[in-house]
């Protein structure tokens, strides 16, 4: 849509028609061209901080995890002829049968076990391509690399100021993540975020059959006896005199501490830690944000898919390691015997389950709106019960401000944009035009002289990176009050001076309520300073309600019209349209 209309403030008629700088995008995945056609740099393995400087390379935990079992065993194997160990594992056997327990493994049990198989398959490779999109994590809530990281599965950042954080992303091999390519972040959250709710709501079904049918007697200890007689099967396990399995009745008390654990304190971990890392949680709610920070949630995150990934190479070796077909059929048949039923059972649920982890990624190539249309519709119910929290100003101070902001997006080295730069920007104009009573043309000294607006707020990038930042400039609300939006007006397009990874303009769509939000501005200030080249200069929005990638850098226009769908390729902003972003992603 273009606009003629007398400008108010006096700059003369309103002309633009930024829609046509838009590039249509496609339906498909093409690998090699994929965001602009990235390097095909892969994740390398994972290094631990030591100390200030020294990182640790974790594969060689494989080689000192071996000796240190070895080691393990013949310590176990000199404790268990000790004779007061041998009389303290007579007095704590390993295990006792609850009161009020019934033998037996209920069947839904066994969908259960299928059901998170299933699940967790997606949840983890998905998770693993998430973490990839910005290879570092930290504690505290600032990003500084290799300075507040403590662990990285990326060379260290070069030093070169303009490196954005899209540089900085690894790739993964296809059939390891999901969908196993460089900076497919979109993509991966909606396989991730999407498996989540369903495994969510496995989960809630699992707790309302375990206390309905009594059978959370069979996870839960009922006495402190559990961890004396846990050691004693630690030592067992360990001497490879391993007690004898009797799962049918009741765990041993290993066993039954590692199960309700997971069930009860790393399954609500994973999900209280990834609702604190998106901004309808951590920037809303800032009483908590404040002190779990969306680096630390992150950190958090990944020490319990680690926990999960090492209780499942366990237990699936303890499961095959000491009577696989009895297992098997209490875990997949109810019942307690030694016919194949239950490995059978199995077998069909490995097979579903290789079938899904072979096709997920070239369907995701393939389809990639369905899994984006999918993926909204699991998602956008949960994440809309936490958008009702209005955030409070004032939640950050100066003493927060990050000392590192990185950089993101496609920088604008067009001749237009360079000449407007080395001017001071003295020709640049903001147009704000579309379905509102009064277009006008801004200049950049136009809107300083507005009602100044400032707010220290914290910036989350849909990647993974934080900064809290200083940021002045003009409300939105001034701005609605300026140019007066028709009441057809029910989205606000933002257009970019800087490309987007495929060619065209960088733009994006927000909801006109948001507009009128107190944390809601134009921004050409940072810190105190004008906003550099890397970070907009000269006008970039802030929406703290939404994850950064919506904040659209180098301004130029702003367009008030009554849907997106009628923008671009319909899908509510450049990543929304060719990255297969969500225009509404703040979980």
């Amino acid at each position: 849509m273009a606009a003629d209309e007398p400008d108010p403030q006096g700059g003369g008629a309103v002309t633009v028609n930024h829609r046509a700088e838009l590039k249509k995008a496609g339906d498909v995945v093409e690998p090699d061209s994929w965001a602009g056609g990235l390097e095909d740099k892969r994740a390398i393995a994972p290094r631990l901080r030591i100390g200030r400087d020294k990182w640790f390379n974790l594969l060689w935990m494989i080689p000192i995890g071996f000796v240190g079992l070895v080691a393990a065993v013949a310590v176990a194997k000199f404790l268990a002829q000790i004779p007061g160990i041998q009389h303290f594992m007579d007095r704590y056997p390993g295990s006792e049968i609850p009161p009020g327990s019934k033998p037996g493994i209920p069947a839904w049990v066994g969908w259960q076990h299928f059901f998170n198989l299933f699940l967790m398959m997606f949840i983890i490779r998905s998770g693993i391509q998430i973490l990839c999109d910005h290879p570092r994590l930290y504690v505290s809530r600032n990003a500084t690399p290799n300075k507040d990281e403590w662990l990285r599965i990326a060379k260290p950042v070069p030093d070169n100021p303009l490196w954005t954080a899209k540089d900085d992303s690894v790739g993964l091999p296809r059939q390891f993540g999901l969908p196993g390519l460089r900076h497919t972040i979109g993509l991966a959250r909606w396989w991730h975020l999407g498996a989540d709710v369903l495994w969510v709501t496995n989960g809630a079904v699992f707790y309302f059959l375990l206390f309905k049918t009594g059978h959370w007697r069979h996870l839960v200890p009922q006495s402190w006896d559990v961890f004396p007689n846990a050691v004693t099967v630690g030592i067992k396990y360990l001497s490879l005199n391993w007690p004898d399995d009797n799962g049918w009745v009741t765990y041993n008390s290993l066993q039954l501490l590692a199960y309700f654990f997971t069930v009860f304190v790393a399954a609500p971990g994973a999900l209280l830690t990834g609702l604190g890392m998106g901004p309808a949680v951590s920037m809303r709610l800032t009483h908590i944000s404040k002190y779990l920070s969306i680096q630390l949630a992150r950190s958090l995150h990944f020490l319990i898919l680690v926990y999960f990934l090492f209780f499942i190479l366990v237990h699936v070796t303890l499961v095959f390691a000491t009577d696989a077909v009895r297992n098997l059929n209490h875990m997949f048949a109810s019942r307690d015997d030694t016919s194949l039923v239950g490995f059978g059972v199995f077998c069909v649920a490995l097979v579903v389950t290789t079938i899904a982890w072979v096709a997920a990624t070239p369907f995701t190539f393939r389809h990639p709106r369905v899994v984006q249309r999918v993926g909204y519709a699991l998602i956008g119910p949960v994440q809309r019960l936490f958008e009702f929290a209005d955030p409070e100003p004032g939640a950050f101070e100066e003493k927060h401000i990050s000392p590192y902001f990185w950089h993101n997006g496609t920088y604008p080295e067009t001749v237009e944009y360079k000449e407007l730069y080395a001017g001071d920007f003295k020709d640049w104009r903001l147009n704000v035009y579309g379905l509102v009573e009064h277009p006008v043309s801004f200049t950049l000294d136009e809107l300083k002289a507005l009602p100044y607006h400032e707010q220290i707020t914290q910036h989350f990038c849909i990647q993974g990176w934080s900064g809290v930042a200083k940021w002045g400039g003009v409300s939105m609300q001034t701005i609605l009050d300026i140019v007066k939006p028709l009441p057809t007006a029910k989205w606000v397009i933002f257009y970019s001076l800087a490309p987007g990874a495929d060619g065209g303009i960088y733009y994006d769509a927000h909801d006109i309520l948001q507009m009128s939000h107190h944390l809601t501005m134009l921004a050409y200030n940072m810190n105190d300073e004008p906003l550099d080249y890397g970070h907009g200069a000269p006008l970039r929005l802030r929406n703290e309600l939404q994850h950064g990638f919506k904040m659209v850098k180098w301004l130029k226009g702003i367009e008030f019209v009554t849907h997106f769908s009628e923008v671009g390729s319909g899908y509510g902003g450049y990543n929304e349209d060719h990255e297969y972003f969500g225009y509404r992603q703040t979980i």
